[in-house]
């Protein structure tokens, strides 16, 4: 506040004195002045600017939940360099985790530019960066990736006693990670037991699906296995009915099959353990709701102060970045991107060249390497490489997912496994190409098509949901809330407060805003709210139901098709080792994260990219340390 205060007086001085000199000499002065907010990383970082003839005179910039001695650093230091460059100028050296704070900054200041009626884009300057020097770390375990799945191992190897350097090719933390929106699924957590959701619908619907997989011999099994628990529940229920055998049942038909079955008995057994450990890192995902493919309420998601869902990208990223930043031996490269393994006489990894900011080199020489570069979502020559029909689809990957770690290690021989199969999310915002939360469609809303029509059971799987999107006039449709809704989710109210959603006061008025058919949509939602009434779908066969969406204002968002998740890369084993194309482990290389293949099959659920890089990350930062010990 101090900082506001001084930023205005010194304002008020200066229009004063502007104003005096132009009745001098009737030369007239443009005054303009603006403010903006943002997200950072421990509250809302504001931006103010004063503007003299389009010229930056005065900056001030707040954030008192800002870590001290990192994000303060950028409050402090970027005033000053914003008015010597005349405009937005990133001077950060990407030495510590300060990322969310650095983009929350240029975030806020471009929205106190536009504030003060000038544009944005005119004021984005490039820093001058000198030649950097050549630089050498030496470590225990260097991770490659700061996004979940890196954090977490960067996080468990440190705990071990581990000294750890992590290299990140983007200026920010948080790779895809930042981006997911609904949850994390775990199976038999304490949370479950907490929230009572009355009989698991989803289940027998789920063991009718196994029958179509006779051939497949764990889904079987798992089938067996869960209709006697599913029987003896029924006999004497008590306490929420789930299961690891569930969850894996559902992650394996999920994903048509294709899963590798200890992984996916690795990912569900450890689910619940999971939670617990984000808990103790201060990352608490207590809310427990239904998600596409899931039989049973399973993805556990994390709700602010008020009670309201938030995303769980926005919210788990900064949390481990902080749980980062407070070891003292972590450090982080950020703008480093790395280009190569290293190895030794023997074959083992040990150690990463990168290129640094500057072009400089960075070696990092290290005991073992733990790969967590993400899958190649935005890369999408690679993608039409394995996927030619996916050819002018947009993608909601970050920019960094570019599939350097596959890349890298094949160079060593590395195995890899389902590239082939790439993931389209039926509910990216059609013009921003920004991820819509499937958590949406697990609280109630429904997805309608041009003629005002719903089409299909909107908790399928995405594979399932996305090819009926597609099939629909247009290749689009509108995800439906309303008001009960928004009240719920901080979630919606931020698709509301970027434009994305459209309101009106009853269902006809809304389809006049769609340009979609009245009487049509007006029917559907009748028809729908009864279905919840009911608890049957007989049309679609869905069997997630929550309350009647019959509150206005009703809300619609425009979604269509987007590439999302890679769900083919390196081959490992359980214990996160990366085998080259003999199946033997490259000695002192692992992966995490969405750089593996063969967790989820041909296609991925709702829930299972959090509960992956969180369980395969800590399992990854355990056996480096262990290797190296």
């Amino acid at each position: 506040m101090r900082k506001r205060i001084l930023a205005l007086l010194t304002a008020m001085a200066m229009l004063l004195s502007l104003t005096g000199a132009a009745m001098a000499t009737t030369v007239e002065t443009a005054v303009t002045a603006g403010t903006g907010t943002a997200q950072g990383f421990g509250g809302e970082v504001s931006v103010s600017v004063t503007l003299v003839d389009g010229e930056i005179t005065i900056v001030g910039m707040e954030g008192e939940g800002e870590t001290q001695g990192i994000g303060s650093k950028i409050l402090d230091e970027w005033p000053q360099a914003f008015v010597e460059a005349n405009g937005i100028i990133d001077t950060y050296t990407g030495a510590t985790f300060a990322g969310i704070t650095r983009g929350a900054v240029i975030e806020a200041a471009r929205q106190a530019l536009e504030n003060a009626g000038v544009n944005p884009d005119d004021y984005m300057r490039e820093a001058q960066a000198e030649e950097g020097k050549d630089e050498t770390y030496d470590t225990d375990i260097v991770v490659v990736g700061a996004g979940g799945a890196g954090m977490v191992a960067a996080i468990t190897a440190n705990d071990a006693g581990k000294k750890v350097v992590v290299v990140e090719s983007q200026p920010a933390v948080g790779g895809n990670s930042v981006k997911s929106t609904g949850g994390m699924n775990a199976a038999r957590t304490v949370y479950q037991d907490k929230n009572t959701f009355g009989e698991a619908a989803g289940v027998e619907k789920t063991l009718a699906a196994a029958e179509g997989y006779a051939d497949n011999e764990a889904i079987t099994a798992l089938a067996a296995t869960v209709k006697e628990q599913w029987e003896a529940y029924q006999a004497s229920p008590e306490g929420y009915f789930d299961s690891t055998e569930l969850f894996a049942l559902d992650t394996l038909i999920g994903g048509k099959g294709l899963n590798d079955p200890g992984l996916v008995n690795t990912l569900v057994s450890n689910s619940a353990d999971a939670i617990d450990w984000l808990s103790s890192v201060g990352i608490d995902l207590n809310n427990v709701a239904a998600f596409g493919g899931a039989s049973v309420k399973r993805i556990h998601r994390p709700v602010n102060a008020e009670g309201k869902v938030v995303s769980v990208g926005a919210y788990t990223v900064p949390l481990l970045e902080k749980a980062s930043q407070e070891r003292e031996n972590i450090t982080l490269l950020t703008d480093t991107t790395a280009v190569k393994i290293l190895t030794d006489d023997t074959g083992a990894a040990c150690g990463i060249v990168a290129t640094g900011k500057t072009g400089n080199t960075v070696t990092v020489n290290a005991k073992a390497v733990i790969l967590a570069t993400g899958g190649f979502g935005a890369n999408l020559d690679m993608v039409v490489r394995f996927v030619p029909r996916l050819d002018g689809f947009m993608t909601t990957n970050a920019a960094g997912i570019q599939g350097q770690g596959i890349l890298m290690a094949e160079e060593l021989g590395a195995a890899t496994v389902d590239m082939d199969q790439i993931q389209i999310h039926p509910t990216v915002q059609a013009d921003t190409a920004s991820l819509i939360t499937e958590g949406l469609r697990g609280d109630g809303a429904i997805l309608v098509n041009a003629n005002g029509e719903r089409f299909v059971d909107e908790v399928g799987t995405r594979d399932v949901v996305s090819a009926a999107e597609i099939a629909q006039p247009g290749s689009f449709s509108w995800l439906v809330v309303d008001q009960k809704m928004v009240d719920a989710s901080s979630v919606i109210q931020g698709y509301i407060n970027r434009g994305f959603m459209y309101g009106a006061d009853s269902y006809e008025e809304l389809a006049a805003v769609l340009d979609i058919p009245a009487e049509a949509f007006r029917a559907t939602m009748e028809k729908w709210n009864g279905c919840v009434t009911e608890k049957s779908d007989p049309e679609f066969g869905r069997t997630s139901f929550a309350a009647p969406l019959d509150t206005a204002p009703f809300y619609a968002v425009k979604v269509t098709a987007g590439i999302h998740h890679t769900m083919g890369g390196l081959k490992i084993d359980e214990s996160t080792h990366v085998l080259n194309t003999a199946g033997e482990i490259i000695p002192g290389l692992y992966a995490a994260g969405e750089v593996t293949g063969g967790v989820h099959g041909a296609n991925r659920l709702g829930g299972n990219a959090v509960a992956d890089f969180v369980v395969f990350g800590r399992i990854a930062g355990q056996q480096a340390a262990e290797f190296v010990r």
